[in-house]
């Protein structure tokens, strides 16, 4: 890939202010063109960034994009991914990696066939925070990892979400919402998943927007929301993960790691950092400091990754790890829907762990 590493944004949503900011601070990316439907939007980002404005159609074909960075909403993630590669671009695009588990498989085939990378969000897994529980993982301090746990509960996005109609729908929900973060985060701590079983319910019908214009307008739910499950890692470790939109607080932990010898405390997997702490049996809970990932991190870290693998380095937060995740979270849903467990088909290595990187370093050209 080359230097500067040209970048062509599709998508110019609340998300795309983080990445930019990102870019901002390494002079090794360049924003080249960027496209959205409000071309108002558009016409303000190219300004600030010196960027080209675009239709879909002539960013993706530009000389100046090397990967095309896909921001859209997750029903246009697939095509608007084919549609890059086809172009011969690299793809780096938020999660999921498509809306259905069937248009990731394409789009990874289609990037496998025409020899460019792709690569999808979270990367947040790939700041201190995880990769510091990964390392000490890595180094025996826990022993053998037998189990863990993966908690999100929330009241519901309506609490605060002007527009939450979405989340209550097919393709939302708690699990495929949220879930990408800390299934994510449990392919890096114990590595791939072997099978799930799920169970799935919804409290009730109807939600009530609380914020904005439409205050006071119910919205009907017509997915589950509060799905829990068990994933059996190809280790022999299980992992018991709850995403919940029907509770209100919780004094779980985001992620706790258990082993033959001790605990890990692993920080909320939508953050970069966070508190990593160990309890071995035996001694008191101790808070380990940063020893792995990349520092003080934001989001695009995980495509700034992918510029620079080189070599047999896979990117850190790539579309094979995205497509098992998402088939992960597609058959624990339907496992609930059948009462069965269910195998998984594909299967990733674990990233390489991220080296403790400072600021300074991962930013420079």
């Amino acid at each position: 890939m080359g230097d500067p590493h040209g970048v062509g944004i599709v998508g110019l949503g609340a998300i795309s202010g983080q990445y930019l900011n990102t870019f901002s601070a390494c002079p090794g990316i360049r924003i080249a063109a960027v496209a959205d439907l409000n071309e108002a939007r558009a016409a303000e980002v190219a300004e600030a960034t010196g960027a080209a404005p675009l239709s879909v159609d002539e960013l993706v074909a530009h000389p100046d994009v090397d990967t095309v960075l896909n921001l859209t909403i997750p029903a246009a993630h697939a095509d608007i991914a084919l549609r890059a590669i086809a172009a011969g671009k690299h793809v780096y695009g938020e999660k999921p990696l498509a809306a259905a588990f069937d248009d990731a498989v394409r789009v990874v085939e289609a990037g496998d066939a025409a020899g460019v990378r792709v690569g999808c969000a979270p990367d947040t897994v790939l700041g201190t925070g995880t990769q510091t529980a990964r390392a000490a993982i890595d180094k025996g301090d826990i022993g053998t990892p037998t189990f863990a746990t993966a908690t999100m509960i929330a009241s519901g996005h309506e609490r605060w979400h002007p527009n939450p109609d979405f989340y209550y729908t097919e393709g939302g929900g708690p699990l495929l919402d949220m879930g990408p973060y800390y299934v994510t985060a449990l392919v890096h701590l114990l590595g791939p998943v072997v099978s799930v079983t799920g169970a799935s319910s919804r409290s009730r019908d109807q939600r009530t927007i609380h914020s904005g214009p439409r205050a006071g307008e119910q919205v009907p739910v017509s997915i589950d929301t509060h799905v829990t499950g068990i994933l059996e890692h190809a280790g022999g470790a299980l992992s018991t993960l709850v995403m919940s939109f029907d509770g209100h607080a919780t004094q779980a932990p985001n992620i706790e790691v258990h082993g033959t010898e001790g605990t890990i405390g692993v920080p909320d997997p939508n953050h970069f950092d966070g508190e990593v702490s160990l309890h071995r049996i035996g001694d008191d809970r101790i808070v380990l400091p940063a020893s792995a990932g990349y520092a003080e991190s934001g989001r695009g870290v995980g495509l700034i990754d992918m510029a620079r693998a080189q070599g047999d380095r896979a990117p850190r937060a790539d579309g094979a790890l995205a497509l098992h995740v998402l088939e992960v979270m597609t058959s624990l849903l339907r496992s609930a829907e059948t009462g069965g467990r269910l195998d998984i088909r594909t299967t990733v290595a674990r990233p390489e762990l991220v080296p403790l990187t400072a600021h300074a370093d991962w930013t420079a050209a």
